[in-house]
């Protein structure tokens, strides 16, 4: 008898616990409901926000360090060694938008420095060194002729920060028409531009006339922001004087402003190589006493190849 009134309380405690367990359920299911509706109004209240005509702000990057020492880990190759990687990528905007006219400024932004000291080598450099080094700066200006087309003028400025600054630099200040195809789409065909390239080494770098041509996508998809901008200038006087630069970022949202961050740019630039294979035949040239190989030639347009310039980045980013 009395086990069978202890099993029987045993199962009415299950039963009262799963009916609890079932409320606890139910209760949860109307309170996401709830914030899902609220959620769905603060969309629709940003959707019309964003509609507004007037000044827009926002940036994404990312954001990244590590540092490490090691000392006496003989299990490496360098057992005593700091190290060390800093990384800031920063993508800003400021758009204006009016009945008649907007005005539309973008920034892409990246730079990172790293180390690797090996301290058992006095003689290696123990400082940051930069790594990446991008700085574009674009500024839009148009008026509007019709629902989806406007006369423009762009003016887009390219360098590097870092090392170099302005050698070489690629100011390009056109007069065309921007399209807005679709919400969030911009494509500039600007016919007439003039490419001004800073640098000290006149006999590679030239500025020339030629077209313009930039698309920029972004969007965001709820916690994701994506960002796509492509920019090219077509010479119309030597197809070695052409250049494009591909941009894409993606940031995904984890908590509040923080998330994940991924960059991806591509570039195209005759110019740069033959300056960069130029730099290397000088440092050949030095450390030969300025005895010239006969197998080693003199970089020109048409002995070097125009590789594909690739970066990533992928680390913490910062939605503000």
């Amino acid at each position: 008898m009395k086990r069978i009134f202890t099993i029987g309380m045993m199962l009415l405690a299950t039963a009262s616990f799963s009916q609890t367990k079932e409320e606890l359920k139910e209760q949860k299911s109307e309170k996401q409901a709830a914030a899902d509706a609220l959620q769905a109004e603060a969309d629709d209240l940003q959707k019309q926000i964003d509609a507004f005509p007037g000044w827009k702000f926002g940036a994404f990057g990312t954001v990244g360090a590590s540092f490490s020492e090691f000392n006496n880990w003989y299990g490496q190759g360098t057992p005593n060694n700091a190290s060390g990687n800093i990384t800031l990528t920063v993508n800003p905007y400021a758009k204006l938008d009016r009945e008649k006219y907007f005005w539309y400024n973008t920034a892409n932004i990246n730079l990172s420095w790293v180390k690797f000291d090996d301290k058992d080598d006095p003689t290696d450099d123990d400082s940051f060194r930069e790594a990446n080094d991008v700085f574009n700066v674009t500024s839009l200006f148009g008026y509007k002729i019709a629902k989806n087309l406007a006369a423009s003028t762009l003016a887009e400025y390219r360098t590097t920060l870092i090392n170099n600054f302005n050698d070489p630099g690629y100011l390009d200040v056109g007069v065309g028409v921007t399209w807005t195809p679709i919400e969030n789409l911009i494509v500039v065909v600007h016919p007439l531009n003039y490419n001004f390239v800073f640098a000290d080494n006149n006999a590679i770098f030239e500025s020339s006339l030629g077209a313009k041509v930039v698309a920029n996508y972004g969007r965001s998809f709820g916690k994701l922001n994506f960002n796509s901008n492509l920019s090219a200038f077509m010479s119309y006087e030597d197809s070695n004087l052409s250049n494009w630069t591909w941009i894409n970022a993606i940031s995904y949202k984890l908590w509040k402003g923080i998330g994940l961050g991924f960059e991806l740019g591509l570039r195209d630039n005759k110019q740069e190589a033959v300056n960069f294979a130029f730099k290397q035949y000088e440092g050949r040239l030095a450390s030969n006493g300025g005895i010239v190989d006969p197998t080693d030639l003199q970089p020109t347009f048409d002995n070097v190849d125009n590789d594909l310039q690739i970066y990533t980045t992928f680390g913490l980013s910062y939605s503000f």
